[in-house]
């Protein structure tokens, strides 16, 4: 998942001379939340090395969707023995952690993904990936370039924190371990997209006992500084559907195209009219929408029209409305265009994810513990939702979700010079781990207080994905 957004936040100063040093009897209920906190400072900081540890494993040795036999294994191995209930048989190499409390409370979900991606790594780091697999039937490098081995490695410390401290737990955590957000290594997005990294779990029955009403979910970012968070209500990543066309013509002489029928000229002009349904089509009050052609292959020479065009794009959006009108119209408008041009279109549209968007309730209520987390000066709000997109959003659909993003680049690098995400030179600063860990044993802290006002709220959605 790539990031592309521009930020805006606001800064403050938290003063620490507004607590007091000591508490008086009459006082200690103002104070008992500071000194009941304490204990996750600690226990992250005790486990910080072992966190940094798993994550320097997992990113030397990374495995592409749906083939992350290994890191399935470790996530598996690590669980048990921190005496969490595991349960697997979801998506092929998915994971569930099962922790209940030692007091009565909600389910809630905490999510994070195991797979890598087809890119070779230029990093230079020690624990540098060295690993090729097969891909798409080619054998290709494997690279943790977006940053899942740290979120496999925070969610395994969270659960090992969480587990330590069982006693303090109120209500049963799952802990999601999903593969395949980047798409399958051995399947066709286009055909069996719905056999893969979420959208499979949740077919799979992997929520269903224990089911979550709540899930949290981060994501860590290049260009963002370390142990910083950065969140909004709403849209919070654009949704996006795969598209590809084949468009098909009689092949003839490029000295006589009247014999023939040109799919090259016909491919020309239905990249120009897809833009059309962007300004012409779409509600831009609504949001965005973004039509691109990423690749367009057709003929082997010069001097001959060829028989056939390939190309293949994405689509994407942060309004559930605009994706919707622009699923309906590319097809028609694309096989008019054929039809002007005495050609055939074949178009396919797979979806990849809805809008991933954050509860507004969920996020208001859920602010004092990024802030707790993160530090006053280290916490922003976006101004606009990110462009690329997450298939956290199918769990979304389901319950009340919140998702943000964690800092990866050290304070004292150039943000604007940071390798990005999906990039062979991208890094993850260990020191932001603890950040991540935190957050998520304070979601599970903090959530059962505002459970019911949540809940009360949350319109059950259709399950059916």
């Amino acid at each position: 998942m790539f990031y592309s957004s521009i930020i805006i936040y606001h800064k403050a100063v938290y003063d620490m001379k507004a607590f007091p040093f000591s508490c008086f009897a009459a006082s200690l209920l103002l104070c008992s939340p500071l000194s009941f906190a304490d204990w996750v400072n600690t226990a992250v900081e005790k486990n910080e090395a072992q966190t940094i540890q798993l994550r320097h494993h997992i990113h030397q040795h990374p495995e592409l969707g749906n083939m992350e036999f290994e890191t399935s294994k470790l996530v598996q191995q690590q669980l048990k023995s921190y005496g969490i209930e595991v349960k697997t048989g979801f998506a092929k190499t998915g994971v569930i952690g099962i922790l209940k409390g030692a007091k009565s409370g909600p389910t809630m979900a905490l999510r994070a993904d195991m797979d890598a991606l087809p890119i070779e790594e230029k990093t230079q780091l020690a624990f540098a990936s060295k690993t090729k697999a097969m891909y798409q039937g080619k054998e290709v490098s494997v690279m943790h370039a977006c940053g899942h081995d740290a979120h496999t490695a925070m969610l395994l410390g969270a659960a090992k924190v969480l587990a330590e401290h069982r006693d303090k737990l109120a209500g049963t955590v799952v802990f999601i371990f999903q593969p395949a957000e980047e798409g399958g290594a051995d399947v066709d997005n286009f055909t069996q997209g719905a056999e893969i990294g979420s959208r499979k779990m949740i077919a799979d029955g992997a929520l269903k006992n224990p089911k979550p009403e709540v899930i949290f979910g981060l994501h860590v970012m290049a260009g963002m500084p370390s142990n910083n968070l950065f969140y909004k209500e709403g849209a919070i990543l654009n949704s996006a559907d795969h598209l590809r066309i084949q468009v098909n013509g009689t092949q003839v002489h490029g000295s006589m195209p009247w014999d023939g029928r040109d799919p090259i000229y016909a491919a020309s002009q239905m990249i120009n009219n897809l833009q059309s349904l962007i300004s012409r089509r779409s509600n831009l009050t609504q949001g965005m929408g973004v039509i691109s052609i990423g690749s367009i292959q057709g003929g082997t020479t010069g001097n001959v029209i060829p028989e056939q065009v390939n190309m293949v794009g994405t689509i994407r959006s942060n309004n559930e409305d605009i994706r919707q009108n622009l699923l309906k119209n590319i097809p028609i408008m694309l096989e008019n265009n054929a039809l002007a041009n005495d050609v055939q279109a074949k178009v396919e549209i797979a979806a990849y994810a809805p809008v991933t968007s954050n509860n507004p309730t969920l996020t208001r209520l859920m602010q004092p513990t990024l802030k707790q987390v993160a530090g006053e000066d280290k916490l922003h709000v976006m101004n606009n939702n990110a462009s690329a997109s997450e298939d956290f959003s199918y769990y979304g659909q389901l319950m009340p979700s919140l998702f943000v993003f964690l800092g990866a680049t050290p304070p004292s690098q150039k943000m604007d010079q940071a390798a990005p995400n999906h990039n062979p030179y991208f890094t993850v600063d260990d020191a932001t781990l603890k950040t991540g860990v935190e957050l998520h044993v304070r979601f599970i802290q903090d959530y059962p207080k505002y459970a019911a006002q949540i809940q009360s709220q949350w319109m059950q959605p259709n399950e059916k994905l």
